[in-house]
């Protein structure tokens, strides 16, 4: 299995920006996917994950109703749209696959497979 993660870059605060992650190989629809995200000095933090049909989602509180993640199973994609971005929310984005059926979202450890990480800047 492996992620690639895409669509980081530059954006003001309260602009917009949609990162997405590509999988390869089988049975993607079976498996939550999430996006973390590391900001420089600060450990990796939980932003959002998504069950493997797409039906639950689940979404850290400072993110929640300006963050929105989705998946289209055809195309064994996960996205993550951003709104209402904030210099807070500056930080590598990477996106991550469970590596079995079981456990919450947030936990790191639930997770075994990683993409390489996308910078996402806010300026203020």
């Amino acid at each position: 299995v492996q992620l690639q993660a895409s669509g980081g870059g530059l954006v003001q605060a309260g602009g917009s920006l949609r990162i997405s992650c590509a999988a390869s190989g089988r049975s993607f629809s079976l498996y939550d996917m999430a996006w973390f995200r590391q900001a420089p000095g600060k450990e990796r933090e939980f932003v959002a994950g998504i069950s493997g049909s797409g039906v639950s989602t689940y979404y850290r509180d400072s993110v929640k109703g300006r963050f929105t993640i989705s998946r289209d199973n055809v195309k064994n994609t996960v996205y993550l749209q951003m709104n209402s971005l904030k210099p807070e929310d500056t930080a590598s984005y990477y996106c991550a696959r469970k590596t079995d059926y079981s456990g919450g979202y947030t936990d790191s450890s639930m997770y075994g497979y990683w993409g390489q990480g996308t910078q996402v800047t806010v300026s203020s």
